[in-house]
């Protein structure tokens, strides 16, 4: 909390009118006391959320790519042997 007087005073000795640095300092006030704030612990969890998902959507990619590979490999393989399969007049 913060002390609205001494906001006030030093607008005013600022050379704002004292009717604007109270209608300033009520506003600011409102805004602290009202606003949407975010908590250094609220901040650090949704960091960790938004890492955890981000290693998800990697490892989920990673799989993918190896599926993939396995999927091409494998049809390769099968295309050398039925190759090598009519080579050999089988």
């Amino acid at each position: 909390m913060f002390d609205t007087q001494a906001i006030t005073r030093e607008l005013t000795a600022a050379g704002i009118d004292p009717a604007h640095a109270d209608a300033i300092t009520s506003a600011v006030r409102q805004a602290a006391e009202h606003g949407d704030h975010v908590t250094p612990d609220q901040f650090n969890a949704g960091i960790a959320a938004l890492e955890t998902r981000l290693i998800k959507w990697i490892v989920g990619i990673v799989l993918t790519a190896a599926g993939i590979v396995t999927a091409a490999g494998v049809t390769l393989g099968i295309a050398i042997l039925r190759a090598l399969a009519s080579l050999a007049g089988g």
